[in-house]
């Protein structure tokens, strides 16, 4: 949104394991685009490589001229959505009606398994 100066475009990036495939889709209320950056047989794109740092650009460049002279069109919320710093959410959810997060504390890895007998 910021670099297209806009606040009616959304999309998600996405890297495979081993940055294989990078992707960003996205799309405006009257344009919806995708970015596929991958070779033809499966290699590495490199270890640093994501969608953000990849597809992103690319469609960023696409929709700057796809979109010039495009008026900002904004989708309505659904019934019962609301937007809470920067988040939607589900109204039934805000404040006290719902949970934040779990709180589950990260425990320690059990230890091995001692070998079977022979």
């Amino acid at each position: 949104q910021s670099q297209l100066r806009r606040p009616d475009i959304y999309g998600k990036t996405g890297t495979t394991n081993d940055s294989f495939d990078a992707w960003f889709a996205g799309f405006q209320p009257g344009l919806a685009a995708v970015v596929w950056i991958g070779y033809d047989q499966p290699r590495s794109l490199g270890d640093r490589e994501s969608g953000g740092g990849l597809a992103l650009p690319v469609w960023i460049d696409f929709m700057s001229v796809a979109l010039h002279g495009v008026p900002v069109r904004e989708i309505a919320p659904v019934a019962g959505v609301v937007q809470v710093d920067g988040d939607w959410r589900f109204e039934e959810f805000v404040g006290d009606g719902g949970v934040r997060e779990i709180g589950l504390e990260a425990s320690e890895a059990p230890a091995p398994a001692s070998s079977a007998p022979h």
